[in-house]
């Protein structure tokens, strides 16, 4: 496991000084119940500190560089550290391949998963504060989560697209959106919805997730695209 550690690491330009902050890291808690010889406690302190040190970093960015009113700002914050984006960071520098977890936790692929993932990258950047300070934890941040503020402004992601779409359809067409669930599909532990967004007769979009409320999000979110109404 440390030679692997040690190439996570180096994927992701960290040279570590104290390797046992990020195998604490990356040591999910039900790892320990299995493994009880193992020298390290989990990573939920660990997310503790790195939650309290993303959210410094991304909002004295914001704020740094963007003169807009304290609301906006506080939208675009949310829609960088929540944990949706926290899991995509997860599976882009693929965190998955070298978590610590029990062997019930590596068959579930749903919705647990997904927090799990985001929490270990929580727990990621607090191991990088306690090896290395605020500077290299802020030059983290930056490369793999502010990185996409662009995306979130663009596609409008700091809106909540539900509420969005209700409020664009009843203002341009006079008309309240509804949903309905096309399929649902997969075991329990990790279902698949897909729901469709309809005007009237029209289905606008589809969404897909692993709630029907996920699955109507997107719905929406693709259905604002469709329309042109961002």
């Amino acid at each position: 496991m440390k030679s692997d550690i040690h190439l996570f690491l180096e994927s992701i330009s960290i040279q570590p000084k104290n390797i046992d902050f990020y195998l604490q890291a990356v040591t999910h808690r039900s790892y320990l119940n299995e493994n009880k010889e193992h020298h390290l406690k989990h990573n939920e302190r660990l997310e503790f500190l790195g939650d309290a040190v993303l959210e410094l970093v991304v909002t004295k960015y914001l704020f740094e560089n963007f003169p807009n009113p304290e609301g906006e700002l506080t939208a675009w914050r949310s829609a960088l550290v929540c944990g949706e984006m926290l899991y995509r960071v997860a599976k882009e520098i693929e965190i998955q391949e070298y978590l610590l977890m029990s062997k019930g936790e590596k068959k579930d692929t749903g919705r647990a998963r997904q927090y799990l993932l985001a929490n270990s990258i929580e727990a990621l950047i607090g191991a990088i504060y306690l090896d290395y300070g605020y500077e290299k934890s802020e030059k983290f941040i930056k490369t793999y989560i502010i990185v996409h503020l662009k995306e979130v402004l663009d596609k409008k992601l700091f809106l909540d697209a539900k509420s969005y779409f209700q409020e664009k359809a009843q203002e341009v067409v006079g008309v309240t959106p509804f949903y309905k669930e096309h399929s649902v599909s997969g075991p329990d532990h990790d279902r698949i919805f897909i729901v469709g967004v309809y005007i009237g007769e029209e289905c606008v979009a589809e969404g897909k997730g692993p709630s029907k409320q996920d699955a109507q999000r997107e719905a929406a979110r693709i259905a604002l695209e469709k329309k042109d109404w961002l």
